[in-house]
């Protein structure tokens, strides 16, 4: 069964940093398409990075490209994002994905594993 825990959300100053963690349980015997979704209110839940090992793939929304780095621990599953000069637009929860595909879709609905999300406020 798969399972997904997000951990390092927290409130941080516009210019600061910051590390999410997902602590991933997977299937050992299949291969997943992981990803990080952030929903903000009003907005449709928006992947910003996602990430499939086997082909070393990572794609990032063009709104983090050059602040966000995301990479998984193949040792033992662990997904990170770490997220540098943060703006209050990337204020929102923050959630974890997984899906085992080939990593082809940016929709929500290509995901069919999420976990509880954690809250990311950057004030200014």
């Amino acid at each position: 069964q798969v399972q997904l825990v997000e951990s390092g959300g927290g409130s941080v100053q516009a210019g600061e940093s910051l590390t999410l963690v997902c602590a991933a349980s997977l299937n050992p015997a299949r291969t997943y398409c992981m990803a990080w979704f952030r929903q903000t209110p009003g907005k449709e839940r928006e992947a910003v990075a996602r990430l499939y090992s086997p082909r070393r793939y990572t794609h990032y929304a063009d709104s983090v490209k050059g602040r966000f780095t995301a990479s998984q621990d193949n040792t033992d599953n662990t997904l990170y994002l770490h997220m540098n000069r943060l703006q209050s637009e990337d204020s929102g929860i923050y959630y974890c994905a997984a899906d085992p595909g080939l990593c082809d879709g940016t929709s929500p609905d290509h995901f069919n594993y999420w976990g509880q999300g954690t809250q990311v406020t950057v004030s200014t």
